[in-house]
This record gives structure tokens, sequence and C-alpha cells, in this order.
């Protein structure tokens, strides 16, 4: 028998529809994996093992019956323990958080998932409220790399990144509030899809408002696809959501890129110090894409980095996260979100505004680009994986982690969807991600593109190198 830890979400349900396996042989061989994995990854802070096979026994029967419950009826799917799972604690990476509570409620995505029969194993790890970039926290320690256990996962995301990168669940829910899908993907090489703001619904309403959005982390874009399908339906919890989809994201997944007007920005206009071989690696994707029929032009968005709005913003969502805290609980926060939180604290109501007046621009700016171009492809992140355990890589001179993040924050700010796509490696043989970005409400064009390169990886084409247009 295959290694059902390989299997993609799409390739499982296919097995169970042909009777070739079942649930309950692929989430053991799940929760095996993940149970393996942890002592050195530390991508869990709960496995749900005998739930999980509970389940998984549940759509088994439903299987033999013929009457799979759902699209992912039987998938083994992981939570970031930011998102409500009924019957497991939501502890947020912090000790000032207490496991005794009724937990009995479900966000709308998880919702959705168990609506359609999908195995959940467990909670994944997250810096204290997703503060920041990489995962570790005052309550689960560091998160690690699967390809190099003495660098960083990245973050926020960064057990569930892990987790799919290892083979424990092929579907994992994230959040992204500054990058928080995008940039563990990049470092763990995974796929991962932040979607337009509000197309996944959020229940209860993040701190840091509509920056923070929840998205698929797969194998691929066909899961995400078929992901993002399942969460995406409405719920009368978030007022902030958008309404159904034009139609299933599966069944535009198909529709390649020849046609499509790609700008391609290696640096957003030399504002960025990209390593080499991350440029080197986005190239090679990019000419790729022109190979596929794409129309690539190398170009650069109209945008100053907004990493000082973005700061107000943030820093006073993390304030407001931490508000009720006492004066002994705030020494049990993690250091530099205690740093953070006082520096929101300070900020009034008009520096909050002055930072949504910058983001309005921004999300004008873009909206005009998009005029011209159907999506926007950089780097994912400028750098691969450093060292576990710090907020920003040894000997960098930065401070905070937007310093080393600044694809991923804009497009947040924008609410625009964009996902990273695995495209490479350094010569340590660490990931490099590549990021797609497309206008509001277009997250099946993003999906299309990065389904496109998987296929044609896949595939083992080999295209000509297309010149760029200038």
């Amino acid at each position: 028998m295959r290694d059902l830890t390989e299997l993609t979400a799409v390739q499982l349900v296919e097995g169970y529809r042909k009777g070739e396996f079942s649930p309950v042989e692929a989430t053991r061989a799940t929760l095996d994996r993940a149970e393996r994995i942890q002592p050195e990854v530390n991508a869990f802070v709960r496995l749900t093992g005998e739930e999980a096979l509970a389940q998984a026994r549940a759509s088994a029967d439903r299987w033999r019956r013929g009457e799979p419950c759902g699209a992912v009826d039987g998938v083994p799917v992981t939570v970031k323990d930011i998102l409500l799972m009924r019957g497991a604690p939501t502890l947020k990476g912090s000790r000032t958080i207490s496991e005794n509570g009724t937990w009995d409620e479900d966000a709308p995505s998880v919702a959705r998932l168990r609506e359609q029969g999908a195995v959940f194993l467990g909670k994944t790890t997250t810096p204290e409220f997703g503060w920041k970039g990489v995962t570790d926290s005052p309550l689960s320690g560091v998160t690690r790399n699967p390809h190099d256990p003495t660098r960083t996962a990245g973050g926020s995301s960064g057990g569930a990144a892990a987790a799919v990168a290892l083979g424990a669940g092929p579907l994992a829910l994230g959040t992204d509030g500054g990058g928080s899908v995008r940039i563990p993907a990049a470092f763990c090489g995974i796929f991962a899809l932040k979607p337009t703001y509000g197309r996944v619904p959020l229940y209860p309403a993040s701190a840091f408002g509509t920056l923070a959005h929840v998205g698929p982390m797969t194998r691929d874009a066909a899961d995400a696809a078929l992901l993002l399908d399942v969460i995406g339906a409405p719920d009368s919890r978030d007022w902030s959501a958008l309404g159904p989809a034009a139609g299933p994201y599966t069944a535009t997944l198909s529709g390649g890129v020849r046609g499509l007007r790609v700008a391609y920005s290696p640096s957003l206009g030399g504002q960025v110090a990209v390593q080499p071989a991350v440029a080197a690696a986005v190239r090679r994707a990019v000419e790729r894409l022109a190979g596929l029929g794409a129309y690539v032009t190398e170009t650069d968005p109209d945008l100053t980095d907004p990493v000082d709005a973005f700061h107000t913003l943030w820093f006073s969502g993390a304030a407001r996260v931490t508000q009720h805290l006492g004066p002994h609980q705030r020494e049990a926060l993690d250091p530099g979100l205690r740093e953070i939180c006082g520096l929101g604290a300070r900020m009034s109501a008009l520096d909050y505004l002055a930072a949504v007046d910058v983001r309005m621009e921004l999300g004008r700016r873009m909206g005009r680009f998009h005029d011209s171009y159907d999506l926007l492809v950089t780097p994912a992140l400028p750098i691969t994986a450093f060292e576990a355990g710090t907020e920003v890589p040894k000997g960098s001179g930065l401070h905070r982690w937007t310093g080393w993040t600044p694809f991923t924050y804009p497009f947040n700010m924008t609410q625009q969807p964009a996902a990273s796509v695995p495209v490479g490696a350094d010569a340590d043989g660490l990931p490099v991600g590549l990021q797609i970005v497309a206008a509001r409400h277009r997250d099946d064009l993003v999906l299309r593109a990065a389904h496109a390169l998987y296929e044609a990886q896949a595939a083992g084409i080999r295209l000509p190198a297309a010149a760029l247009a200038r």
C-alpha cells in the first residue's frame, strides 16, 4: 500500500471512493506521523487522537454506504490554535488563557469542515496571539523547520506549515494578519493562500481587525481550492464576511495562465534586498509562467513600504488583545509582544485613522494596478529560513519581524488574495517561495496560476526561458 501520509486530500478522497483504503487507515497513518515528528519539530500543542479515530470510523461507515457527507469526508485536517475547535482548549500560545472552559463552539471554518466530515487531528502551534512571523511562545516553545530543525518554520502559522510539510495531515487551517500563512509556507516548502478578506468567515472577530484572514495551508493548489470551497461558505456570526463565491474554485482550477497579464516585481522597485538564491528561483518560475502562455512584464506596483502604518494597526491590535490583563499576567507574556503592546497602548485614535488613510490609498493604487495586470508576482520572502527561536535573523540589524517580510503585509492592508508557492531551494536545501497576488475577489486567478506551476512541475515539462517584456 502507498504511504497514505504522502497523499493529497484530493488523492485521499479518490482512494476512499474507489475503496482502496479507508479514512481509518489514513487517520492512523497520519496520527502516527504526527506523533513521530512532534519531539523534533513541535508542530502541535494538542493531538486529539481518540476523537480523530472516532470521526474516521464514522466516515468509513459513510463511505461504505456510498453516502459521504461532503467534499472532505474522512480527510485529516489540523487547526491552528488561534481558531476555536469544539472539545479542545484554544490557548493561542499564551499562559494567560486558562484551559478551564466549556470550549463548546467551532470557528466558522472549523464548523464547515466538521459538517463535511473532516477528521480533526489536533491544534497546531502559534506564537502568542499570532503576533509575529516566527512560531515560538512562552506556552509551547519553539516550532522548527522540517527541512532543518535548527531553523525556524516561520509564523505565525508555523505549526500548521510544518505538519503539512511532514505528512501530518494534508489540510491545515491557518490565519494570516501580515503574512502568517505565506511566511511559514515559503520557509517550509508548502502552498498557502491568504484569500480575499471576508472570503472565509472568522469568529470571534480578530483584535487585529480586517488585517486578519483565515486561509488554507496544503500540499498544492488543488487541495487549497478544495479546502477553500468548504471553508468559504457563509456564516452568520461574521458580519463582514462575503456572500457565496460565484462557483467552486475547483471548477476553474485548470484554466491555466495563457493570456493572463502578469506583472513581475523582483524587489518592489529596488526597495527590498533579495538573497540571490531566492531571486534566481523566483525568476525561473516566472519564466515558466511565460512559457505556459502568460504575458509577463517586469514592472513594479506604485507603492512605498507601508510598514509604519501597518505597525500602527498591528500594535494597536496587540494592545487591545492584552488590554484586560493585570500586571502579573503581563509579565507572563512574550517580551516582544509586551513591548509592542506598550507601543500600541500609546497610539491615539488619530494615529489609527491616519494609518487607515495610508491603507486606503494603498488599496486604491493596487486597484488601479490590476486594471492593467491580472496578477502580480514577487518573492514571498527575500530570504530563506533563519535560526529557530529568534524574531529576526542574527546579525541582520533588524528589530521586528516586519523587517524581513516586506512582500507580505502590504497585501493584508489591501485585503487582496495572495499565495505562496514553493519554487525551489537554496544551496542549503531550504525552500524558496514565490508570491502570487490578484485583485480583490480574484482568488480563482491566484489558484489557477499556482496550479499551472504545480502541473508543469509534476509533468516534468521543460519550458524554454522566455524573455521578459520590460
